[in-house]
């Protein structure tokens, strides 16, 4: 484990953010609703990419438990937001092909980032079946079945997805990135 400060650079490169302006107050480690399932909390993932640790940083299970509710981007008073870092962490690490140990992260990000690229926001039910046909298969998919009924009768979700005036450049998106 040697610090790498390139590396840091590199982070704030593709995230946009400042990660050097951190200076480890805690508001987004004290704001978090998921800290009690994160390996390393928000702040002294921060710090890890301060000294340059990314290696150790997109290993971490933080960045797949992180559930990308901004709260720690919204706390932050240096105006970081870490919810972007800790999406390109994930990022970084699935083109790095490293294996994740939270149980179904994987599965879950990819679902989610497929319904967002084929819609251009995500389509919560088409992303739930594919998730549970990749993580549990039918059994897992017959396990939810009639918790998402229940929803639909209530009016809680659509079968269909709801149109989006900027699919196309959402699309674009994905298309930029991909290259």
């Amino acid at each position: 484990m040697s610090p790498k400060p390139s590396l840091r650079k590199k982070i704030e490169d593709l995230s946009g953010q400042k990660v050097a302006a951190c200076f480890l107050c805690e508001k987004c480690t004290n704001g978090c609703p998921v800290t009690f399932a994160m390996d390393v909390v928000p702040h002294r993932l921060m710090r890890m990419l301060q000294l340059g640790l990314l290696d150790e940083a997109i290993r971490s299970d933080t960045i797949w438990v992180c559930a990308s509710c901004e709260t720690c981007s919204t706390r932050c008073p240096n105006d970081i937001d870490i919810a972007r870092v800790m999406d390109t962490l994930r990022q970084l690490s699935r083109r790095e092909g490293i294996e994740v140990t939270q149980k179904n992260a994987s599965i879950f990000h990819s679902a989610f980032l497929a319904s967002l690229r084929r819609h251009g926001r995500v389509h919560e039910p088409e992303m739930a079946v594919e998730y549970m046909l990749k993580s549990g298969g039918l059994n897992g998919l017959r396990k939810q079945a009639g918790t998402g009924m229940a929803m639909f009768k209530r009016g809680k979700i659509k079968l269909l997805p709801p149109r989006v005036r900027a699919g196309r450049q959402v699309k674009d998106i994905f298309n930029k990135v991909k290259k």
